[in-house]
């Protein structure tokens, strides 16, 4: 890892339900906590440039979820409850409380954007405004389920599979499906046959982290009991909580990448207004997928003008 990257930062292994959480914590203690969430295939260190941009402003608070990173890999459960959106964003609550943080500002990209929809909705008290990269809510993805989403968002089918069929299947070549997803989804790869030359997007150091972090027969398990709770018992907590009328009640922003995939099968703005009670504002950025490392400084920006005077 370059030195510098998250210089001023410190590296926290915070015990947990299932085992321990890896978070990285930097910025003025003082200052208003902004917790950020990856997403997969990645771990906290996706934020490196974005978080250079806020350290200033934010306490700056950098989770690896449950099954990524070097936090905690432990096996699921027969219903995927201990990979559920509600089990990770109850971890994230505890981590952040253990390091004497009670109320944040909460952004998700991809996968960590759905642990961050339920966290504001378990936990409303403590979200000061939301913040989702480049996704539509869960239960109104598969609802709307066709060959189009099914063709573009086919890992989500893949992953899903009972085990071990998918893990078997990606750790018969890790790197090579690991690159194949941070180089998909819109981003705009590069020349040549390097893994870097096509994942301009992505610095040598982050990627041989990703590798490190994501190339792990315990890591691709984690990886593919996100996706199982996700089509299964994550879909019973979105069903209850709209039957409930719950929504989300905080201000909310939605950013998706202009070459990226979600808005070209749903609207994404229309949809998260739809889950929300308090105001929903969002723009489409020129980016793909992977927006705070294509363009960090537009998503710094947009957080920061959108968290601003509301703590």
């Amino acid at each position: 890892m370059t030195p510098n990257w998250f210089e001023g930062f410190d590296l926290h292994t915070v015990p947990t339900a299932e085992g321990q959480a890896t978070v990285r914590v930097g910025g003025p203690p003082d200052a208003p906590a902004l917790v950020l969430l990856h997403g997969f295939p990645q771990t906290h260190v996706m934020w490196h440039r974005v978080a250079r941009l806020l350290r200033n402003n934010y306490r700056l608070v950098l989770p690896d979820l449950r099954g990524y990173g070097d936090s905690s890999h432990a096996p699921g459960l027969p219903d995927h409850a201990n990979y559920s959106k509600r089990a990770l964003a109850q971890e994230v609550v505890d981590v952040v409380a253990a390091l004497g943080i009670d109320h944040f500002f909460l952004c998700g990209h991809d996968r960590g954007g759905r642990v961050a929809h339920r966290l504001a909705l378990d936990h409303p008290q403590r979200v000061h405004r939301l913040c989702v990269i480049d996704i539509a809510p869960t239960l109104a993805m598969y609802e709307r389920t066709d060959m189009a989403f099914a063709r573009a968002y086919y890992h989500w089918f893949h992953l899903i599979q009972p085990a071990p069929l998918p893990e078997l299947m990606i750790g018969g070549n890790a790197h090579a499906y690991l690159h194949n997803k941070l180089g998909g989804w819109g981003s705009q790869p590069g020349h040549g046959n390097s893994p870097l030359a096509r994942l301009p997007h992505i610095e040598p150091q982050a990627l041989a982290e990703y590798e490190r972090c994501f190339c792990r027969a315990e890591s691709i398990h984690s990886a593919c009991e996100d996706y199982r709770a996700s089509a299964s018992i994550d879909l019973e907590h979105d069903r209850a909580s709209r039957a409930q009328g719950q929504r989300i009640a905080c201000d909310t922003l939605v950013l998706w990448g202009e070459r990226g995939v979600v808005h070209k099968l749903f609207d994404p703005l229309a949809l998260w207004q739809a889950a929300c009670s308090a105001q929903v504002t969002g723009e489409a950025l020129p980016a793909g997928h992977f927006i705070p490392e294509e363009l960090p400084e537009r998503t710094a920006l947009a957080l920061r003008d959108f968290m601003r005077d509301a703590a």
